[in-house]
């Protein structure tokens, strides 16, 4: 019982950080970069990060080949 407490409470600071990040990401504009794709067609909204999806892919690539060193 005590590993999977361990486990939920990791998960649990892992889903806060990423909250606090994700709420960060908009103060700074991430999310409206030239890149990101909107298309307006009547009451329909699509919505398309790319340079956000790219750039993010980026970051965690780099953190992940970071730790594993």
């Amino acid at each position: 019982m005590q590993e999977f407490g361990r486990l939920v409470l990791v998960l649990g600071l892992i889903l806060v950080i990423a909250g606090g990040l994700l709420y960060l990401a908009g103060k700074l504009g991430l999310g409206s970069l030239p890149g990101d794709f909107i298309v307006h067609k009547g009451s329909l909204r699509i919505y398309f990060p790319l340079a956000t999806c790219v750039l993010l892919s980026l970051l965690v690539t780099l953190l992940l080949w970071l730790f594993r060193r």
